[in-house]
């Protein structure tokens, strides 16, 4: 059994793969290839937005935005505590400070109290100007903009949606990374679309912001790439990537979002009454980047992984270390006040295998074993 099960995703798709990788590679147009500019189309429509700038990677995707709106040292960028390094990194690179804020404990994505706390913390203590939200679409789930919207406007500060794991998340119909100021995304093999490799991209309404975009991937470039009217950085989607996400993206357009949903109600219909199984709030839909439990404490989360592996069932922690805790911010000098459902849910979840191809047979077997577990531990 895989976790997430890419093989049998190439198998399905390969025809209409190594066709598109094979025009790539006979045309040689590798760098900037008319590929790149096709997806770039195919994901702004899908999502619903005017522009999309493709990128490297998901983390230069966030870095992108955070130059666009020139942030910089003695600016303060709010981030949720649960969530991967990276969204808190981009903010230490640039020279801004991370304010990590607590999560909630259901849905797992950034407190609205917990933020608003933190930024009158930010303003009362007067070191800091607060500039932006980082609202993470944790394991699919889109953030609640709504409640983020307003004490965005209420406190003049922009939003940065950080959808890597949230790219086909919905809410009221609206597509995930159509919800920010800026909004990015993932291409990471493992993630709800992703490619063979790196990659990413940004999200935008913003005609201005998507030209400066265009500029700060291709090192600061202006009217060509030997004219440099900004510093910048080297970050372009290669055209086999991007031939191989229109074909990717196409599947996921047409069945594999609905079937990954479909995985995921047969394991919550399967599980209910066994373990707390994920929150998905009226209105909403997710992309299911990943299908996590909570367990009651660590003890029991940890046992029940290792049950699992002796029967050869893969799982993974996601995450086993709260941010404010990583070394790498040592120096903003934390003590785990405000974070507590963040240090309960580093020691509570298990993620479970997740992904379009999971065969009923599947899902039956990691249930049924979880239930075995329990049994024998009453």
């Amino acid at each position: 059994m895989e976790f997430r099960d890419l093989k049998t995703q190439y198998k399905v798709l390969k025809d209409d793969i190594d066709k598109a990788v094979v025009e790539v590679m006979t045309n040689c147009n590798f760098i900037s290839g008319k590929q790149v500019e096709k997806l770039e189309k195919e994901l702004a429509e899908y999502v619903g937005v005017k522009h999309c700038v493709t990128c490297a990677n998901g983390t230069d995707a966030l870095s992108l935005a955070l130059m666009a709106w020139n942030i910089k040292e003695g600016d303060a960028v709010f981030v949720p505590d649960f969530t991967f390094f990276a969204s808190g990194e981009v903010v230490s690179h640039i020279g801004a400070t991370p304010i990590f804020v607590d999560v909630d404990k259901d849905t797992f994505n950034i407190s609205a109290n917990s933020l608003e706390n933190a930024i009158l913390k930010v303003k009362k203590d007067g070191k800091l100007n607060p500039k932006v939200i980082v609202a993470v679409d944790l394991f699919g789930l889109p953030a609640d903009y709504t409640e983020l919207k307003k004490i965005a406007d209420k406190y003049g500060l922009f939003i940065l949606e950080d959808a890597a794991q949230g790219f086909g998340g919905e809410i009221e119909g609206k597509k995930a990374c159509s919800f920010g100021d800026i909004s990015t995304t993932s291409f990471f093999p493992a993630k709800p679309l992703g490619c063979y490799g790196d990659g990413g991209a940004v999200f935008t309404d913003d005609d201005n912001i998507c030209e400066l975009l265009k500029s700060y991937r291709v090192h600061g470039k202006g009217s060509m790439k030997y004219d440099n009217v900004r510093i910048g950085v080297n970050s372009r989607l290669d055209t086999i990537q991007s031939a191989i996400l229109s074909i990717k993206l196409k599947a996921f357009r047409e069945y594999e979002l609905k079937d990954i949903n479909k995985v995921a109600d047969k394991y919550s219909e399967k599980l209910e009454g066994v373990v707390k199984t994920p929150y998905i709030p009226k209105g909403f839909y997710s992309s299911f980047a990943q299908y996590t439990i909570t367990l009651d404490n660590k003890k029991v989360r940890d046992d029940l992984q290792k049950y699992l592996a002796d029967n050869d069932i893969p799982t993974m922690i996601y995450y086993p270390k709260p941010m404010h805790e990583q070394k790498a911010f040592d120096y903003l000098e934390y003590k785990g006040e405000g974070f507590k459902n963040t240090i309960s849910l580093c020691d509570n979840v298990l993620s479970l295998p997740m992904h379009p191809y999971l065969k009923d047979e599947e899902i039956s077997k990691v249930a049924d074993t979880i239930k075995e577990f329990f049994n024998g531990n009453k």
